[in-house]
């Protein structure tokens, strides 16, 4: 299985093929998870697509599941699952605190309601990747969870369904995210603190008006670190007016 909240691009694509590695049939669902969102952000404007995500996919997907709102969430609808600690701690949820749990919650509803035996994750949704992991050792899911790298464009943004709400002169300065990543990961090699300082400093002088964060964290926990004695992640979420844009890369 690949979930997927639909407008699709290259890189949801890449982790049906990576799926299809794994499964002979693989199942898409394409569903805008209202639990994710809260009241002021982008739920309404979120750009929904099915006609064109289907044309994308193709035969690549034996089915696309495709739920409406109700039908994944009931008048009476009352359980949420909860992530505390491990890997859902800080970064997203510092500044999105609802955002992991509704993750999780309709991750756990697309699981149960496939039955698949693996389901695929991108790395551009970091945190989201390692909660998902966390909660299906927790809860015993009997799904194998794994990982694709970011794809990316040809100037190295990620590719993400919400780069479509950036102006040209945005796009430009979005491209700077992942330049100033790896500068950032180069420094921490020898100033682990110092690197997650100039970071923000950074992503501010080429025009990012507000930096949520830049963490340096461990790979597998995503735990504070004051070493890389063990493989690290660096981690990144930055404003281009509207558009926050999320990206990491591993050092």
């Amino acid at each position: 299985m690949v979930p997927t909240m639909g407008a699709l691009h290259a890189g949801h694509v890449s982790l049906v093929t990576e799926t299809k590695k794994h499964a002979e049939h693989v199942v898409v669902s394409i569903f805008v998870n209202p639990a994710q969102f809260a009241p002021h952000e982008d739920f309404d404007a979120y750009p929904r697509t099915l006609d064109a995500d289907l044309a994308k996919l193709g035969d690549a997907a034996a089915i696309v599941f495709a739920p409406t709102a109700r039908e994944m969430y009931r008048h009476d609808h009352a359980t949420t699952v909860t992530v505390a600690g491990g890997p859902a701690a800080g970064l997203e949820t510092d500044f999105r605190p609802h955002f992991l749990a509704g993750a999780a919650t309709v991750v756990v509803k697309l699981l149960i309601a496939a039955s698949p035996d693996v389901a695929v994750f991108g790395e551009k949704d970091y945190q989201q990747l390692l909660v998902v992991k966390q909660l299906a050792r927790d809860l015993a899911l009997p799904t194998q969870i794994l990982s694709a790298p970011t794809l990316r464009e040809a100037d190295g943004l990620a590719m993400s369904s919400r780069n479509i709400y950036l102006s040209a002169k945005e796009r430009a300065v979005a491209a700077q995210l992942n330049v100033i990543l790896k500068e950032a990961a180069a420094l921490a090699a020898t100033d682990l603190r110092g690197a997650e300082a100039a970071g923000p400093q950074a992503l501010k002088r080429v025009g990012f008006e507000r930096v949520d964060y830049v963490a340096i964290r461990d790979s597998e926990t995503l735990a504070p670190i004051m070493s890389l004695e063990r493989p690290a992640r660096i981690l990144a979420a930055a404003w281009l007016g509207k558009t926050r844009l999320i990206d990491n890369m591993a050092i």
